[in-house]
């Protein structure tokens, strides 16, 4: 290394002060190229790290979200596994019919349906038609189970109007109630 440095020396100072001026301008010139390179990698470089903390950020703020979506689900479904766990028992088919006659609904059938298996719950479910209904009686007894201290899910609800007396309504819908197993 010492003998390349000695040979440079030696090299320039063969040369006319004109050409040293120009190789010494040439070197400062290939020295600030140099430092330019270098900071503009550095700023490519926090760019690319700044990037990096913003998607970090927004990945942070979905999960904090995605967290309290998850804390409020888990408070619900603590209520209703307390409700479920303290609720009245009972068979399903009874207690419908009697909301059916509180509410002075005629109930055309009530058909078993099958229910998932669960490993804490045992859900039994219906399938209850009401035929010739006016609007005000269908929304009164879906209030009544609603009201219910036994817990019912009233799902897949179908309303439709009767073709020869429009006022009054068919409406069939499937209803479940839990009790812990």
């Amino acid at each position: 290394m010492r003998s390349l440095l000695t040979r440079l020396r030696a090299f320039f100072a063969n040369l006319s002060s004109r050409e040293q001026m120009l190789v010494s301008l040439v070197g400062v010139l290939a020295l600030v190229l140099l430092g330019v390179l270098v900071v503009l990698q550095l700023l490519a470089a926090g760019d690319h790290l700044e990037g990096r903390v913003a998607a970090g950020e927004q990945q942070l703020a979905v999960m904090e979200r995605l967290r309290r979506e998850f804390d409020d689900v888990s408070v619900r479904l603590r209520a209703v596994e307390e409700r479920i766990q303290s609720g009245p028992r009972g068979n399903l088919r009874t207690t419908l019919e009697s909301l059916a006659q509180q509410s002075n609904v005629k109930v055309e059938s009530m058909e078993p349906q099958a229910s998932p298996a669960h490993e804490r719950y045992r859900e039994t479910k219906v399938e209850v038609g009401l035929a010739q209904v006016t609007l005000s009686q269908a929304v009164n007894y879906l209030h009544q189970l609603e009201q219910t201290p036994q817990l019912l899910s009233v799902k897949a609800l179908k309303i439709r109007t009767r073709p020869d007396r429009p006022e009054l309504l068919d409406v069939t819908f499937s209803v479940s109630s839990f009790e812990p197993i």
